[in-house]
């Protein structure tokens, strides 16, 4: 299941984005998925899930943006959503189409929140209560 790999990527971009940002916490991940990426959204929030338990980003959300595939074609400029694998361009019925989205694997944005000094000695350890961080 390569969807294990994307979400500890996910994680690893959240982690890099938290040390640029002290007394941060990372509250909210999105992403976006084409249909034609190859993920399976479920089993990537699975994953995530599983990665996260007894972190310092457990709790973290995951929001997924699932996109269509859309393809545009050569010869009357349509640009149209791909349904069905449909290969014909439904405005003049051309083959000579292109695909422009619908494979994308992207960060949407983090949604994060400022601690305080009280919460900050708390999150890094600072209390006793040690945590990795993937």
């Amino acid at each position: 299941m390569h969807e294990m790999g994307i979400a500890n990527s996910i994680l690893d971009g959240v982690a890099a984005e938290l040390r640029r940002r002290p007394g941060a916490r990372a509250i909210k991940v999105g992403v976006r998925i084409g249909q034609f990426a190859g993920v399976d959204p479920d089993a990537l929030r699975f994953a995530f899930e599983a990665l996260t338990i007894d972190t310092d980003f457990a709790g973290l959300q995951l929001d997924v943006e699932y996109t269509a595939g859309r393809s545009r074609c050569h010869d009357c400029g349509q640009q149209f959503e791909i349904s069905n694998y449909e290969l014909l361009c439904p405005a003049c019925g051309s083959m000579v189409i292109e695909r422009i989205s619908g494979d994308e694997l992207e960060f949407k944005y983090l949604e994060v929140e400022e601690l305080g000094d009280a919460e900050q000695a708390s999150a890094s350890g600072d209390c006793g209560s040690e945590r990795e961080v993937n």
